[in-house]
């Protein structure tokens, strides 16, 4: 507990240095706070526990304002009486006064409980209102209150008992519940002087009852007086105190503002000289103009969380909203526009990063959009209309090079493919596992690519003089070599070591290398995964993978491994390699008969001009993918990554070397993720794991998150029938609201699912100022 008397040494201690106190308290942790105070102000305000734990305040000889703004969660009690303002702007505390409160208790309060022990002063209860959106403030005195008491209450739960006051002729005060509007007073004993032109007085019910008698017994408790509850509770002898309505109200004035303000007034207004007045009444509630904010139908503006985590950018909701739709082939169609892969690289070998951030995780599990990629595998595209009568030239075909000839050729380009193996696919063709990408879709695939018109040309390593030749003889040249020169560390020993990339090629190629009984991995990343597996299918016995670090492979590549038998050891730090194994740098000996390294490799960039800048072994473009005036470059090159980022990237550099053979400056489009808090997944059931469905029928869970599913929920939830669909030309749809019916509640933007609708100010100006020029 925080403990602290604001008097030392026969000196006061300021509001503000005991606020800033109590404020570095709260921040060490503290809940419960004991101030012995002397009269310092604003005690117990709006604070909070970084955690949300409540806090407790207990407070002697407090000052104005005690509770001013308080919060929920926080709980104030103040021994003895208390100064004017308690629980000014109550916003939710729990607020206790033993004694007597001064002037304007619970002054502008909105949330909140205020009790008081003894009599409040003039204005207690004044402005009291009442957010719909939080429970009603309440206020109760167990004496009586002063004049003005209520004053233009508007909301909340007023109640004075009228204890220990039959001296006084009215527990109320002078003038109560002048300009009341809202909310609902109770009190006992008499009560002159009310404000018949504001208020009437009724008997209780059985619902004013019913909410006395569960509440008086904590009032009581939290004031000292339980011993008063039979007494307080003949509920005989209370009234209860409304604000008139509208039709009951006394209409003596000239309601006629208009003729009043054209023909009585000043003409035109007393700002006639800055303003042209329309003398419209504007409303709490209005349409058009004066809406203060206006609603907007923002269909894919932002990206779905699982296309912003693809590097690929694929909007996967984009393809289920068409399979649920019933455009199947559109469905499949369309993740072509992004990847000439998605069944050997995302239905294959991808980590799924999609599926990583799918928001329906946040109900269940997330969508199946993995799979769905392996029903595009056979899907094809018809070639390009129009030709454009350019030429370009890919030198490598690997995932990033081989995307980049697809989405150019898409454009109309004539695309050659330059490889130095005997086959494209590259690293997925010669490295990873037949287990793990089945040879017959990337076959399927890459042929999808020829047929498209590019140009495969394989067996041809480029050097310097053909690059110089090839350059010449195309409008621009996109490089994609790859990743293919393993790293090897100097060790004593290195020249024992066999290249993982180097096995794995020749593992693919069905030349069966020789591997011993047990076998050692060194490094734990898929590279390092996919020679352990392949080790094992050369026959060895045991395979030990070691690491120098936490194993940066997939998790599911190192469950395979592991099933398989395989150990991961880390960390360890290699010393020498010997034909007994590996030393460590400990000295321990780890057994061996073969040694693989696979700790990632270097691109072949020896044939590029002079000029060409390199950093670290890897390509630096200048703009846009550009490294020489029309060369461009991806994937590897540049950077190491997946197969789904080579993939991202060859089609970003195909895009800027496109926008340069047009002769115009590549705009990039980057979306930004959608808030997570845009969504409103109670529409979605939560649906158990043994009853998913397939990857084709699951477009039901997918939330669709940014894009329209076409659900209804703001056409049929609006309640001025402001919102409007529309079927467009080319088959799609269309969301509008109507400005002259629309009054800006945001209902739409509430219950919209997919996080379509939003709300902004209204900006549109309100043309009735006159416009100066000075000459």
């Amino acid at each position: 507990m925080f403990k602290i008397n604001t008097i030392q040494h026969n000196e006061r201690m300021s509001t503000q240095d005991l606020l800033m106190a109590i404020n570095e308290a709260l921040g060490s942790g503290e809940t419960e706070f004991f101030i012995e105070a002397s009269g310092q102000h604003d005690i117990g305000g709006p604070l909070w526990h970084p955690e949300g734990k409540p806090l407790k305040f207990r407070v002697t000889n407090a000052g104005q304002r005690v509770g001013s703004m308080c919060l929920d969660n926080t709980e104030i009690i103040v021994e003895g009486s208390a100064s004017a303002d308690v629980g000014w702007l109550n916003a939710g505390g729990r607020i206790i006064v033993t004694g007597d409160a001064g002037d304007t208790a619970g002054h502008c309060a909105a949330a909140g409980t205020i009790y008081i022990g003894g009599r409040a002063g003039t204005r207690s209860g004044s402005l009291m209102k009442h957010d719909p959106l939080y429970p009603a403030p309440e206020m109760w005195v167990l004496k009586n209150v002063g004049s003005f008491s209520f004053e233009f209450m508007g909301g909340g739960i007023g109640v004075v008992c009228g204890y220990d006051s039959e001296a006084f002729d009215s527990v109320l005060g002078d003038r109560s519940c002048v300009g009341m509007v809202g909310g609902t007073l109770y009190f006992r004993g008499k009560a002159g002087g009310l404000s018949k032109k504001d208020v009437k007085i009724t008997p209780l019910n059985s619902k004013d009852i019913a909410y006395l008698e569960s509440k008086m017994g904590d009032f009581l408790t939290a004031v000292g007086r339980p011993e008063l509850q039979a007494e307080l509770s003949e509920w005989q002898d209370w009234q209860k105190a409304v604000a008139l309505t509208y039709e009951e109200r006394p209409k003596k004035a000239n309601s006629d503002l208009y003729s009043f303000r054209n023909e009585q007034w000043v003409p035109g207004g007393i700002f006639n000289d800055v303003c042209t007045d329309d003398f419209a009444v504007i409303g709490l509630v209005n349409t058009g103009l004066y809406r203060q904010r206006v609603p907007v139908w923002e269909n894919a503006r932002y990206a779905a969380p699982c296309e912003f985590n693809c590097t690929a950018s694929i909007p996967s909701q984009q393809r289920f909203n068409l399979l649920r739709e019933g455009k199947i082939d559109e469905a499949y169609k369309l993740v072509l526009e992004y990847t000439p892969f998605p069944g050997s690289v995302c239905g294959a070998v991808c980590p799924n990063l999609c599926m990583d951030e799918c928001s329906r995780k946040n109900i269940d599990i997330s969508a199946q959009i993995g799979l769905l990629g392996r029903h595009s595998a056979a899907v094809t595209l018809a070639p390009a209309a129009a030709k454009t009568g350019k030429k370009v030239a890919v030198i490598g075909g690997g995932a990033a090079g081989l995307t980049a000839a697809w989405q150019l050729a898409r454009k109309g380009h004539a695309v050659t493919v330059f490889e130095a193996d005997r086959k494209m696919g590259g690293k997925m063709e010669q490295v990873i596992p037949r287990s793990r990408l089945p040879q017959e879709t990337l076959t399927r695939e890459i042929q999808r690519i020829a047929d498209m018109g590019v140009e495969m040309i394989t067996n041809y390593k480029v050097t310097t003089d053909t690059f110089a030749e090839i350059k010449a003889a195309h409008d621009a040249v996109v490089v994609t070599t790859g990743g293919h020169q393993p790293r090897v560390i100097p060790w004593p020993g290195h020249e024992r070591l066999t290249k993982g990339l180097e096995f794995l090629k020749a593992v693919n190629r069905g030349e069966q290398p020789a591997v011993g009984r047990r076998v050692v991995i060194i490094g734990c990343g898929n590279s390092g995964m996919d020679a352990a597996v392949g080790a094992y299918q050369m026959g060895a016995e045991q395979v030990t993978c070691i690491d120098v670090q936490r194993p940066a492979a997939f998790a599911h590549e190192i469950a395979h491994v592991e099933e398989m038998g395989g150990v991961l050891l880390w960390p360890v730090l290699t010393k020498e390699i010997t034909s007994e194994g590996i030393i460590t740098q400990k000295g321990d000996l780890i057994p061996a008969d073969t040694i693989i390294i696979s700790i990632g490799e270097s691109p072949e960039l020896d044939f590029l001009p002079d000029g060409t800048a390199i950093e670290r072994g890897h390509l630096v473009p200048v703009k846009n993918y550009m490294i020489h005036e029309g060369v461009f470059t991806a994937g590897d090159t540049i950077k190491p990554g997946r197969l789904v980022d080579a993939i991202g990237a060859g089609r970003d550099a195909a895009l800027a070397a496109d926008a340069y053979l047009a002769g115009v400056e590549h705009q990039a489009n980057p979306k930004s993720k959608l808030p997570a808090g845009r969504l409103s997944t109670a529409y979605f059931k939560k649906c158990h794991s043994c009853e998913l469905p397939a990857a084709t029928e699951d477009y039901n869970r997918c939330i669709s998150c940014g894009t329209c599913r076409d659900c209804h929920m703001c056409y049929k939830s609006c309640p001025e029938r402001a919102i409007s669909r529309r079927l467009l030309a080319d088959g799609s749809f269309e969301y509008s609201s109507d400005a002259d019916k629309c009054i800006g509640c945001g209902i739409c933007a509430g219950i919209c699912p997919c996080g379509i609708w939003s709300m902004y100010a209204n900006n549109e100006p309100v043309n009735m100022y006159r416009t100066y020029h000075q000459s």
